[in-house]
């Protein structure tokens, strides 16, 4: 189980503080009562941002492991909101293989291969689609008429980066959003 950690360092911040080392979980989000036997279970790290590490605990009661993760993170896809939003706004500008050759690129000394390029900027772009076409579904009042495009949030909320605004937004629909804003199911790719 994932929760929010609103940590108000972004990544190189939270990296270079070792934020996960005083990282808290007041109660087991299973047993709020008490009395589970919750402990921590130390950190699981993160490929990217560099260093990153996720505080993680342990309810025996439950067999379950609970991580908080940082409010920047994207949820089950390697690196920053931030990082995963540019991905996807280049490709809403520019198209997929434009995305390719500028986040994949073939000279690069870690090219990843082109059907792996494709791959990541294709699950990026259908996981972002999802979240924003979620959140436009459960808010409506807000977001009704808002197509499920960063360029269309953006101009309705009036700010240049959204997706760190809309998970809090839309924080407490979090367990069942999308990755990577929420901690739901993945879209398909």
């Amino acid at each position: 189980m994932q929760l929010l950690w609103k940590y108000p360092l972004a990544d190189e911040g939270y990296v270079t503080q070792r934020a996960w080392e005083s990282a808290i979980l007041d109660s087991c989000p299973f047993h709020p009562e008490g009395g589970c036997g919750l402990e921590k279970l130390g950190t699981y790290p993160r490929v990217e941002p560099e260093g990153m590490r996720v505080a993680r605990w342990w309810c025996p009661k439950k067999r379950a492991s609970i991580s908080l993760l940082p409010s920047f993170l994207a949820a089950r896809l390697s690196g920053t909101l931030a990082a995963v939003e540019d991905v996807v706004a280049l490709v809403e500008a520019k198209g997929v293989a434009a995305a390719v050759d500028e986040v994949h690129p073939p000279d690069a000394d870690d090219f990843v291969g082109l059907a792996c390029a494709l791959k990541s900027i294709r699950r990026r772009v259908s996981a972002v689609r999802a979240a924003l076409l979620a959140i436009a579904t459960l808010l409506p009042d807000r977001f009704a008429g808002v197509r499920p495009t960063l360029a269309a949030f953006r101009e309705a909320l009036g700010v240049p980066r959204v997706l760190a605004l809309l998970r809090e937004i839309a924080e407490r629909h979090l367990g069942a959003l999308p990755v990577p804003l929420g901690f739901g199911t993945r879209a398909a790719a």
